[in-house]
Parts: C-alpha cells; structure tokens; sequence
C-alpha cells in the first residue's frame, strides 16, 4: 500500500477507537444493550449514527431519529393464490359487466372498475360451442401489466348437442381443439362448465338432459382436458339460487363429483324490494331454504362438500334504484360469517333476460354505498 494512503487512514482508525471506548465502558458497567444498525451503534430510544454525514465519510456524521423501541411484529403476509386459485387471505372481486350491452365486455369492465374505484380480480366471459377462447382481448385483460385479471370462462360445450352426447364423446374433437388453446394460454384460469344448469334439466330417461347427464357430460370433458394435458384449468360447477330446483328430487345428481370440481358456485340475485320475491340482505342469497328438505346453499356446501371453496360466479341486485344502497350496505357485514366464500363476481347489465336493471350505478346513491363496498381491503389480494 503507498504510503500517503497509510497516513490518510490512521486518524480513523484512532477516532474508531475512541468511539469503541464508551461503549465497552458502558457494556462493562452494565449499561443498556445497544443495537447495531449497519455499522453504526444504536443506543436504545436513541439516535442512529449516520456515517459519512458530515463529508468525506470519516466524521461522526449527524443524528438521525429512530422510532421507539418496543416488540417486533412481523408484517402481515400479502393474500394471494394458490394452485387453485385459492386466496391465501381475503375474497377474490370480480365482474362480468355489460351483459346483454352492444359494448364490448372487456371495455365494459375497464369503464365498470373506474367506477367502483377498484381494479378486479377476475374477469368473467362467455362462450359456447366452438367459440376459440380466451380471445386475444381476454388474454390482453389478463396480461395487463398494470391491473392482471384471472379469466373466468363461462363454456356451454353441448352446443347443438345434448349433455348425454357429449359424456358419449360426440364433440371430442371440439374438446381438443380448445385444449390447445388452453395449453397455449398457459395461465391458471376459472372454467365454468354450462352454468345454472337447472334451467336445462329434462328428469325423462332418455331425454339425453337428465341431472345425470349433466353430471357425466361435466366429467367427461374434464377429464378430456386433462387427458389433452390442460393443466391450467380450475373447474367450477355453478348452480342457479332458486327453492323450486333444491326441492326437485333430482337436484343432488348434478354433481359431477369431488375429482372433476375444483370450486363450487352459486348464481344469486337480490330484490331490492323490501317484501318482494327473492329480497332480503346478502346473507338471505346463500340461505334460501327448501323446506325441510334443503337447508340453504351454503349450509348444504359447506357441511357436503367442506373442503370446496366456494363462489359466487355470479350476484348482483336488481329493483328500483334508490333501494339499492340498502342491500349494498349488508355485503360487508355479512362476510365474516361466510368463511367458505373465497370469491364473488358481480354480474353487471342494465337489462337482463327478464328486463331487470342490475346496474351498480343505477343511482348515485346506489354507486356511492358500493364503492365503499368495492374500498374494503378485504378484497386486497396480489396476483
């Protein structure tokens, strides 16, 4: 080493004893234990010692702040998913908006997120038959390096077909073909297959559309897809909310069974309407009773099949604007005693089939009381 490069360093090395003697002092006498931060010594509920402060990085430096001492507590984990798609922590937000509306849905939900305030988690659409999905549209949703979205695709496969044909492999080659766009989009997705299947239920053997049908029309093609290597997929079964079907003695055959459905989901409106048909607050959607028959949605799912998640594929509420915020103000409250839901995807249309409004901004009044809904961090969860 030169020599001036000696010299230069020997009044550090006396200033870093002299800063060493007090403190050895202070150990020796019993003083309080310091914390070292870096290479600086940190009295307890002193000041850090920030090196190099005071210029050429040999002097004392200045004093800078710190917080109070006092127990250490590890910052909460961020939610995310699983394999599955499984919130570690929190409910996953969703949306299927412009239903039914001549605007695109993927600007429908852009539009629809600004103004909830909320990006969504999951992106909910719809195909049938041989529609190629996911779109490049959807898969540009889903990529969107500044607000990535889970698809949730929604596939009527027995287009033109019936249940019965497709679990005989009728429409394996309609299978194929969109396994290899699955494989393609690489993504872990939601695959709904023909939601709300009760509507379509013929009970009369032969019909081709009985419940069990259904049951193995859903069996077949998932195991079709696996078999086509689709690894991605993250099926769901969605049943409609209605008291007439839970009561129907062939309801419990739906279910394809726990190998072939990774989520269970539920189609659940409210009327907004006090006293009127299928009204009440949010915890009346997963509660409607058959009888002595069936105890309500989720009491039956989460005492038959309790290690499902569960979802509401789709909710929303319909009825005159200004009764809205009302039923809107229950949703948060109403979580915590549903632990099983893990996810929630509101479906938005200012007309549906039956001409409801189930629009979120019906009034200002009804958007202003869902954006707080859309605020709470418990829909914080990172994908």
């Amino acid at each position: 080493m030169p020599k001036h490069a000696r010299g230069r360093h020997r009044p550090v090395r006396r200033r870093r004893l002299r800063l060493l003697v007090p403190l050895i002092a202070m150990v020796l006498a019993g003083g309080p234990a310091v914390t070292v931060v870096g290479d600086a010594p940190v009295p307890p509920g002193g000041a850090r010692v920030e090196a190099g402060a005071g210029g050429g990085g040999t002097g004392m430096g200045r004093r800078v702040p710190t917080a109070p001492t006092g127990p250490v507590r590890p910052a909460a984990p961020a939610c995310t998913v699983g394999p599955k798609l499984v919130p570690t922590c929190h409910v996953l937000w969703g949306a299927a908006a412009g239903g039914f509306g001549p605007v695109p849905r993927d600007e429908a939900l852009r539009t629809w997120e600004t103004a909830t305030g909320r990006p969504t988690s999951i992106y909910h659409a719809y195909h049938r038959g041989d529609e190629a999905f996911p779109t490049p549209a959807e898969v540009a949703m889903a990529h969107d390096a500044g607000r990535p979205r889970l698809l949730m695709i929604n596939w009527r496969v027995d287009l033109g077909t019936t249940w019965a044909r497709v679990a005989a492999g009728a429409v394996d080659g309609r299978i194929d073909r969109q396994a290899r766009r699955m494989r393609a989009f690489g993504d872990p997705f939601f695959l709904v297959l023909h939601h709300e299947p009760e509507n379509d239920v013929d009970p009369r053997p032969g019909s081709g559309a009985t419940a069990h049908d259904f049951a193995a029309m859903f069996r077949h093609v998932v195991t079709r897809l696996r078999a086509d290597g689709v690894a991605n997929a993250v099926t769901v079964v969605a049943y409609m909310d209605y008291e007439r079907w839970f009561a129907a003695p062939w309801w419990p055959q739906l279910y394809p069974g726990d190998d072939v459905v990774d989520w269970i989901g539920l189609d659940s409106y409210l009327d907004a309407v006090p006293g009127g048909f299928h009204s009440g607050d949010f915890v009346s959607m997963l509660t409607r009773a058959a009888g002595t028959r069936f105890p309500g949605f989720y009491a039956w799912a989460t005492a038959r099949r309790p290690a499902k998640p569960l979802m509401l594929a789709e909710w929303g509420v319909y009825g005159p604007p200004a009764d809205k915020p009302q039923v809107f103000a229950t949703v948060l409250p109403a979580l915590p005693r549903l632990p099983a839901i893990k996810a929630m995807v509101y479906f938005d249309t200012a007309r549906d089939q039956s001409g409801r409004d189930i629009r979120i901004d019906s009034s200002p009044a009804a958007l202003a009381q869902f954006q707080r809904l859309a605020a709470a961090a418990l829909f914080d969860v990172r994908l």
